[in-house]
């Protein structure tokens, strides 16, 4: 069976901390290969090393071949060359790979006409059969920011795939979707790897049963197991593998029930008939809400119903074309925070991650032992801090992200999908963490998610998001 990819003893550092060591993977046709890990392993530096696009302060050492030819060898034109043409990286960011002024038509059209030289009418018949295939049919004239995260997610698979490498690095493809939509895009990769070759990132153990072919596990940079995907997660080895399939939302602790008198706790936010229309298309109306102090509600329903819209609209942030929002907690404003779903768009990009801490703790005169307790309960090395936005994994960044709305005491939280880039042990020990802090503490917190399970476990309501006809 033919390889596509050979990795020989890589090693990502940065400076003189390795960060991904020694690890040596092959991707064959008709195989998929899929990478399971904690957070900040090194998944996605694996598959930047490999297509060549490495965040700037790493070094990388060690031998990559696709198709037989050593990359380092290539130029930087080479290696670009072969960008959707024959390998394509899907990347764990949306936002990262879609201009935000384009509309999503445009920006998969572009891609025929560009990548394979299709006349102008021609693209665009292609590019609207994908996204009719996503079930986009109806968004190809939006822009990515008035996409939900999941749409935006669909949208750039499009993009990406539609050159036709051969070759697909898909990092976290399915996050921010619900389900059903996950199966889509998971049947849509695997219908591309029977004749090319596709290498997945993914969290979610499901993901990887569905792709089937040879899973890796690894932790802390290095390989702990792999083999065939049925036999990992049916009978894992290690004990590292183990654990993260026992992770899984199904099997987290059930929920206490709910202290006595918290019905009597005041509410903190309340919401009156709200409707909110987005270029054109109603989201919801006529929309009741009310979140008490230390409560957990659920915020559920399928992509693009308008969860992070309410949210939005709760926090202020967008304007609800109708209704109230009443907030009835006696608190200064920064004290109504959000957790984003994307975390990359929380932090200025081009500022060290210590320094807007900082910012954050000058600011609002906080105490900076906080920073260092928290980020010790969510295990975070507070190395992290010198580095910047790009420079750490998505998980990370996200879980600074908590730490750093916690050091603000809020008095509601608004988590959107707060744990769909970390693995299934790191999500399970921060969900609970979130919870029980807001429970002690009294915060409400509003907790956006698509899996059923946890929401049952971890949450005392659940309000779900319809399409509106």
């Amino acid at each position: 069976m033919t390889s596509l990819i050979e990795v020989m003893n890589l090693n990502v550092c940065a400076g003189r901390v390795a960060i991904v060591e020694n690890l040596s993977l092959r991707l064959r046709t008709g195989v998929p290969l899929t990478i399971l890990g904690e957070t900040g392993s090194g998944k996605s530096l694996l598959a930047q090393a490999i297509i060549g696009l490495l965040p700037r302060g790493l070094t990388v050492s060690g031998q990559v071949l696709i198709d037989g030819r050593d990359q380092h060898s290539l130029s930087e034109s080479q290696r670009q060359q072969q960008w959707g043409r024959k390998i394509v990286m899907l990347p764990q960011e949306p936002w990262r790979s879609l201009d935000p002024l384009m509309p999503a038509l445009t920006q998969v059209s572009e891609v025929y006409e560009l990548v394979l030289d299709m006349t102008p009418a021609a693209a665009r018949n292609r590019a609207t059969a994908d996204l009719a295939r996503l079930q986009l049919i109806n968004m190809g004239n939006k822009i990515p920011s008035q996409l939900s995260g999941g749409m935006a997610q669909r949208v750039a698979f499009a993009a990406a795939t539609a050159g036709g490498a051969g070759i697909i690095l898909a990092d976290e493809p399915t996050k921010g979707l619900d389900a059903g939509r996950r199966d889509l895009i998971v049947t849509q990769l695997k219908a591309k790897s029977t004749s090319g070759g596709l290498l997945t990132i993914t969290h979610d153990v499901e993901v990887a049963r569905q792709l089937g072919g040879e899973t890796i596990v690894m932790r802390q940079g290095t390989v702990v197991e792999q083999g065939e995907t049925a036999q990992v997660l049916a009978s894992p080895k290690s004990a590292y593998a183990k654990a993260l399939i026992a992770a899984t939302p199904q099997n987290w602790p059930e929920r206490a029930p709910s202290p006595s008198g918290r019905v009597s706790r005041p509410a903190v936010l309340e919401g009156r008939g709200l409707c909110l229309k987005r270029g054109g298309k109603r989201l919801f109306s006529n929309l009741d809400i009310e979140i008490s102090a230390g409560e957990v509600l659920a915020l559920s329903g399928d992509s693009g119903t308008g969860k992070t819209s309410l949210g939005d609209v709760l926090l202020g942030l967008l304007p609800t074309t109708s209704g109230q929002v009443i907030r009835r907690a006696k608190a200064a404003r920064h004290q109504y925070q959000k957790l984003y779903q994307d975390p990359p768009s929380a932090f200025a990009p081009r500022v060290p991650l210590g320094r807007l801490m900082e910012d954050l703790i000058r600011l609002h005169s906080l105490d900076r032992s906080r920073l260092r307790a928290l980020m010790a309960q969510l295990k975070l090395s507070e190395q992290l801090l010198e580095r910047y936005p790009d420079q750490v994994s998505g998980g990370e960044l996200q879980r600074l992200a908590i730490a750093r709305a916690l050091m603000l005491d809020p008095v509601l939280l608004f988590a959107d999908e707060p744990t769909s880039r970390l693995d299934p042990i790191t999500a399970r020990d921060t969900t609970l963490m979130l919870v029980e802090l807001a429970r002690q503490s009294g915060c409400a917190l509003l907790l956006v998610s698509h899996d059923s399970s946890l929401v049952e476990k971890v949450t005392d309501r659940q309000l779900c998001l319809r399409p509106e006809a």
